[in-house]
């Protein structure tokens, strides 16, 4: 490990690099609850999404820690599973056989993309305010998923007067009776007599807390500490053993089916259109999320060189997409570097032994995954709203004094929680820079990639 690692050449020792490992993982271990929670809705069976969220975790980490020697930790996105859910499944139409069938042709698309250099020139591409503003808008987006999950927040679907009139019986007097006497909203507060609310809002108050005291594994311990309350307070039940029984993720892996890749009208013109743009939601995003995670991370370790480049990067996306890939055959959504990674980071990792070890501790959490059972919907919920919380910092690298960055920003931000849609916030928000672009008279300044990423979407809004 000292050779292979270069632990001397890195300045750290075989023990440091075990308790960055164990960090890493306290700090992240969350998603071997919240992922499969989220995938499940889509019909999924959790225990086997457990297991392949702790496996595709594994192949990153390992493959970051082997392939790239850093200290990165890889795993199963929240706001991927939560594009997976809410905008394939649940209002695209696909089937969750069919959704893990576009997440294996994105991931050997990033393969490509990486193996080719064509993942870079993408990224310079992407507008800084589109940019720095996808973490925002997902973080608000997951925000609005956990709050809606809990019933802190009910989302009544449609325009306010279709609402309206179905409430009314449509008798024009019986309408305007309503809106005087009971304006409606589309967003409101839930009906706070209900208990998981209030379990919701416990457990994100001591993950406020902790973090805020700077304990480890903050979002761990409040997910632990909103599970037991609500074990007193009978809102769940102690499974019946600990330890795993069986291993059996035969009702995920190798599910994929190529045949709903075009979703639920079958091959067609608007279907080719639909898949073009999911693989190219998930390929922004991935990307982005990746690459931001990757120089950030690095950043705080001294990763960078001279010129504020990172060694062997295309190693550490590599091992991304390669994850990817695998992922989606063994039965969960796309893999990514988690920011996390920068809690081991600073406890002192600085090779990829620490990778290897956040790897082995995931494994290890599959003989324990009937413990998952006993977390209720307000614990995975609290954590959403964590997340959703610690990514909206990326706001503050937006340059909100320039509308040519402003605009196309708050479009990511706004349009992905209130359409309920990670793609659309992306879409309208390239759409709107070029338009701006254009109408400064600055078309020569656009890089291709970004028309031809606006010029798509506009079809697909206009044609669908």
């Amino acid at each position: 490990m000292r050779s292979f690692f270069k632990l001397e050449d890195n300045n750290t020792t075989i023990s440091r690099e075990l308790i960055a490992g164990l960090t890493t993982f306290s700090t992240m271990a969350y998603i071997v609850i919240v992922s499969p929670a989220l995938l499940s809705k889509t019909g999924m069976d959790f225990q086997a999404v457990a297991i392949a969220t702790c496996i595709a975790a594994a192949i990153g980490c390992l493959l970051s820690g082997f392939l790239a020697n850093y200290p990165f930790a890889q795993a199963p996105g929240i706001g991927l599973s939560a594009f997976f859910v809410y905008t394939v499944v649940l209002q695209a139409g696909y089937s969750w056989q069919g959704a893990l069938a576009v997440v294996f042709v994105s991931g050997v698309i990033f393969i490509l993309l990486t193996a080719t250099g064509a993942r870079a020139a993408i990224l310079q591409a992407i507008p800084p305010g589109v940019r720095n503003a996808i973490p925002a808008g997902i973080g608000l987006f997951i925000a609005l998923i956990g709050l809606n999950n809990a019933g802190v927040v009910d989302i009544n679907q449609g325009p306010i007067i279709d609402i309206l009139l179905a409430n009314a019986g449509n008798k024009p007097d019986a309408l305007i009776g309503d809106v005087l006497a009971a304006p409606p909203q589309i967003l409101q507060f839930g009906d706070f007599s209900n208990p998981t609310i209030f379990l919701t809002l416990i457990g994100l108050a001591i993950m406020l807390v902790l973090s805020q005291w700077r304990v480890g594994g903050a979002i761990l311990i409040g997910i632990a500490a909103t599970a037991i309350l609500s074990l007193l307070l009978g809102e769940t039940t102690v499974p019946d053993t600990v330890f795993a029984s069986s291993f059996d993720i035969s009702a995920t892996f190798l599910q994929l089916d190529f045949g709903a890749i075009w979703g639920p009208a079958g091959f067609g013109a608007g279907a080719v259109f639909d898949v073009l743009f999911i693989i190219l939601a998930f390929t922004m995003v991935d990307l982005l999320d990746t690459v931001g995670t990757l120089y950030g991370t690095a950043d705080k370790g001294g990763f960078l060189d001279k010129d504020g480049n990172l060694p062997r990067v295309n190693r550490a996306l590599m091992a991304d997409a390669v994850a990817t890939t695998a992922g989606s055959l063994l039965g969960t959504s796309t893999t990514t570097t988690y920011i996390e990674s920068g809690s081991g980071i600073a406890a002192g990792g600085k090779t990829g032994l620490t990778a290897v070890v956040v790897a082995t501790l995931f494994l290890i959490s599959i003989l324990v995954t009937p413990l998952l059972a006993i977390i209720p919907v307000s614990a995975t919920s609290a954590a959403l709203v964590m997340v959703g919380i610690l990514m909206i910092g990326s706001v503050s690298k937006i340059e909100f004094g320039d509308l040519e960055v402003t605009v196309p920003a708050f479009m990511v931000i706004v349009l992905m929680p209130f359409t309920y849609s990670i793609a659309n916030g992306i879409g309208v928000g390239i759409i709107s820079y070029v338009l701006i672009k254009l109408v400064k008279g600055e078309a020569r300044l656009l890089h291709p990639l970004a028309v031809l990423i606006a010029v798509l979407f506009i079809v697909r809004y206009v044609v669908l």
